[in-house]
């Protein structure tokens, strides 16, 4: 199965919820303010948010005119490349050659949300693309989540920095970023325990682990990665506002996107907070964490 093939697949349920009842409402009917009404609540009712629903449906409008459509579904393929303009955001390259080495990826999100998983997959694919890897066992919180990223490392084949458990998370990621630039790795991926983004004290713990990583990689970039689990629809957005307000996210991985009517909340996340989505889960397999191609993302939706 192609990787499109595959992204289809897992937007079956968001699919549905959205192409599926659109194309019951535009059927053998007009594009006027009657249908459109219709279109928005369907957005609105498929996580796609309140801001975006209302910009897309203003350029439907706007765009129909101008290119003198009429027909109903029409209105569908409109909406394709209205969705895919929104998506098209500015993301940061993995490695740029001009980026002192080495880049790290600072892995946030609250619990549940596949971090450490996500952390193991992007360490395979970017070993498999010949850079050097190291990870940063920084959950400390729990034994569990030590040995598994250490799992996913040997799986891998890349470094691992670690210490035992409850020891200081913010002194493990200064010990790892030391090592990733003494071993001249290309990517520093550190792993943070889970946070309920509604904790102050453990949104401070995550500004040490920055600010330490700075300190011993100046001049290196430091990329706070948010991940979002698909399934949680609009709350998603007042995760991205706080972890973004507490370390500067510049870059989303949406995971569980298999399984959820709820994926439209990426269309959401990237119209209100103007966020980039870096990569995409599709389910439990290695390579099923898949970097995101909007305008590939807006055609599995809707056709």
């Amino acid at each position: 199965m192609n990787s499109f093939e595959k992204l289809k697949r897992s937007l079956a349920r968001t699919k549905q919820n959205l192409l599926g009842k659109i194309t019951r409402v535009v059927s053998r009917r007009k594009i006027d303010d009657e249908l459109l009404e219709e279109i928005e609540e369907i957005l609105i009712e498929a996580d796609v948010g309140v801001k975006a629903t209302m910009k897309l449906i203003e350029n439907l409008k706007e765009k129909a005119k101008e290119r003198k459509l009429t027909e109903g579904e029409q209105a569908i393929s409109l909406l394709q490349e209205e969705i895919a303009s929104i998506l098209i955001r500015e993301g940061a390259p993995t490695v740029s050659e001009n980026d002192k080495r080495p880049v790290v990826w600072l892995i946030v999100g609250v619990n549940g949300g596949g971090k450490t998983t996500t952390i193991g997959k992007l360490a395979t694919r970017f070993s498999s693309e010949g850079k050097k890897v190291v990870i940063a066992a920084c959950d400390t919180f729990r034994a569990a989540a030590i040995d598994q990223i250490a799992i996913w490392a040997e799986r891998s084949g890349v470094d691992i920095i670690r210490s035992a458990e409850g020891s200081d998370p913010a002194a493990v990621a200064f010990d790892a970023a030391k090592a990733a630039a003494a071993r001249s790795a290309d990517i520093l991926l550190v792993d943070t325990a889970g946070r309920i983004h509604t904790k102050s004290n453990l949104m401070e713990e995550l500004k040490k682990i920055r600010r330490v990583t700075a300190k011993a990689l100046p001049n290196c970039p430091i990329y706070s990665k948010l991940i979002i689990d698909g399934s949680t629809g609009q709350n998603a957005i007042s995760q991205v506002q706080v972890f973004t307000e507490a370390v500067g996210c510049n870059g989303i991985i949406v995971t569980k996107l298999d399984g959820t009517a709820k994926g439209g909340v990426i269309i959401a996340i990237a119209e209100e907070l103007g966020l980039p989505v870096d990569f995409i889960g599709l389910g439990e397999g290695i390579d099923d964490l898949q970097p995101f191609d909007p305008k590939q993302f807006a055609e599995a939706l809707l056709t």
